[in-house]
């Protein structure tokens, strides 16, 4: 609880308390004014009345002005009744008194007069003591209401003279004290307050002051410039580009490399405005770029290759951009204070790239011609003009002719590769009918379904507009997609292939019941010679790697979803004409 807080309601029940007292004491001086006016306007005034009756019925016979002085008293009382009996004992007065206006020499009648008074009198002293009785209750009463309040605003008073000079008192003394502790240079003192209040957070600030202070004594600054000295030689002894920015984009350092690439010297970059820099150079205007991810955010994802001219030649650099965050001393939150960007020179990995796609590419052709050979071979074998064959040469050719298929698959796959990695796709693009696209893919592997006794369910939406698309690539991802899912299913299996509009063009999809894939490897399974470890090794790796590429190549998108024991989706969507 705060300490305003804990003020706030000691003093707020102290000023109940009291106000309550005084409160409380009012009311019963209240009370017993009323009770004394009671008396004084009630009872007092007829005792009064009585008492000049009394005198008149003693002068009456001597006296003409008595008979006066009791109508006018007796009138006064008649008004003035406030007690039980008192209206019958007046009544009595009045009786009496007209009976000795009528016989005024009766000796008899002012004897009853003074009795009647006399009654009157004692009706009125009986009511004077029951209402002292009273007003001495409500004495009693207002004696202890006081007293009790009173002792409450002693309790609480006394709590608040014991407690809160302490509450305040203490941590002050021993913030007091730690203060003095770091003046003296004891920056290991801490305070430990418990609690919420003002106090504990003002400790966790000196705390953090103190950690910080300890921080600072415990640094050196010659030390500080010898490992700022030795990070700038490691930084310039690396044999790649390095160059670190600060949180505002400003070059705080560039190593040798850097400098060379950029064609800029040193004393122009340090300290300047990387964001400004590019405005005037383009490889630094490259180097700051970052790519957006779909929510708009920056996003450091692995880029295009960098083609530089570095070493009399042009290189190939791969860039890496590495967040620098740290934890600031007595605080929780990372904080980001710049990046460094890397440059990693891959000509040697982009030569051999290209010398492998050369060869590739040579060989899967050089390869093609005897493969058709052995494949003419066959049909001439298989023809009943050269000679009949028995079963086992029949086995034989069968043998040889699945070995030439896959070789001629597997020389197309890696030509087709090679296109790709060359930038060589030749694309036909035009407006091609997605029903005819996928007649096209279930005509190529009727074959094998029909083989392993694959039920194949197709839905397609009616009326599917056409899609700007290669046929021929097209249906042959959508082949690849069949055949990969045939080669997964049980045999006796199911497949569903789909035909869906979609908001910009039409989604193709082809869902197996096999096994699945495993979430780790759905993200590499579109990757180069790629294959889910334990799958079958039967190709080459290359099939959903080239599809990507095929797909892309025409503006759409490819993916799969998959789950562990639930089949697996392959689909791509391709634009609308």
């Amino acid at each position: 609880m705060k300490i305003k807080t804990k003020l706030r309601l000691g003093l707020g029940a102290l000023f109940c308390l009291i106000l309550a007292l005084g409160l409380i004491a009012a009311r019963h001086v209240y009370i017993l004014k009323q009770d004394t006016e009671n008396i004084l306007a009630d009872n007092y005034k007829t005792l009064d009345y009585t008492q000049q009756m009394l005198l008149a019925i003693d002068e009456i016979k001597s006296n003409p002005k008595a008979w006066q002085i009791f109508d006018d008293n007796l009138g006064q009382q008649q008004n003035n009744i406030t007690e039980t009996g008192e209206a019958e004992a007046t009544q009595k007065v009045q009786d009496h008194y007209e009976l000795l206006k009528a016989d005024p020499l009766s000796s008899t009648l002012p004897g009853l007069i003074r009795k009647d008074l006399a009654e009157l009198s004692q009706i009125n002293m009986q009511a004077i003591l029951k209402k002292s009785d009273i007003a001495v209750d409500s004495v009693e009463s207002a004696i202890v209401g006081i007293v009790l309040t009173a002792t409450l605003c002693f309790l609480v008073a006394l709590t608040l003279l014991i407690n809160l000079p302490s509450n305040v008192g203490n941590p002050i003394r021993e913030l007091t004290d730690s203060i003095g502790e770091i003046a003296a240079k004891n920056y290991s003192k801490r305070l430990h307050f418990s609690g919420k209040d003002e106090f504990s957070r003002l400790a966790a600030s000196f705390n953090t002051m103190a950690e910080k202070l300890e921080e600072y004594d415990s640094s050196n600054l010659s030390q500080i410039l010898i490992e700022k000295k030795r990070t700038e030689a490691l930084i310039n002894n690396m044999h790649e580009p390095v160059i670190g920015l600060d949180e505002n984009k400003n070059i705080l350092f560039a190593n040798d490399e850097a400098v060379k690439i950029t064609g800029m010297s040193l004393g122009d970059m340090l300290g300047k405005s990387a964001v400004d820099l590019a405005v005037q150079n383009d490889l630094i205007r490259v180097l700051i770029q970052e790519k957006q991810g779909l929510n708009g955010l920056a996003q450091h994802a692995a880029a295009p290759s960098l083609k530089i001219y570095a070493d009399d030649k042009e290189s190939y650099f791969e860039k890496e951009v590495v967040d620098i965050t740290i934890i600031p001393t007595g605080e929780r939150q990372k904080k980001f204070i710049g990046q460094v960007i890397l440059l990693k020179n891959i000509t040697p990995f982009k030569e051999l790239d290209f010398a492998k796609t050369n060869f590739i590419a040579t060989v899967s052709h050089k390869l093609k011609t005897p493969i058709s050979s052995i494949k003419m071979s066959l049909q001439l074998l298989e023809s009943q003009q050269t000679g009949a064959l028995n079963d086992e040469q029949k086995q034989l050719t069968e043998s040889i002719k699945e070995d030439s298929d896959r070789l001629l698959k597997i020389t197309g796959e890696l030509l087709n590769m090679s296109q790709v990695e060359t930038g060589n796709i030749q694309l036909n693009i035009q407006s091609s009918s997605p029903y005819a696209i996928m007649q096209y893919a279930l005509d190529a592997v009727k074959l094998p379904m029909e083989q392993k006794e694959i039920e194949l369910v197709v839905e397609t939406d009616p009326d599917l507009p056409d899609v700007k698309a290669d046929m021929e690539k097209t249906a042959w991802v959508l082949i690849n997609f069949l055949t990969n899912a045939i080669r997964y299913s049980q045999q006796e299996g199911r497949l569903l292939l789909e035909l869906r509009g979609a908001p910009t063009g039409v989604k193709f999809s082809v869902r197996d019941e096999g096994k699945g894939i495993d979430s780790r490897y759905r993200n590499k399974i579109f990757d180069r010679y790629f294959q889910v470890p334990g799958s079958s090794k039967t190709g080459t790796g290359l099939g959903l790697a080239i599809s990507k590429e095929f797909i892309e190549a025409q503006g759409g998108g490819i993916g799969v979803e998959s789950e562990i024991g639930m089949g697996s989706t392959f689909y791509f969507e391709l634009a609308k004409v």
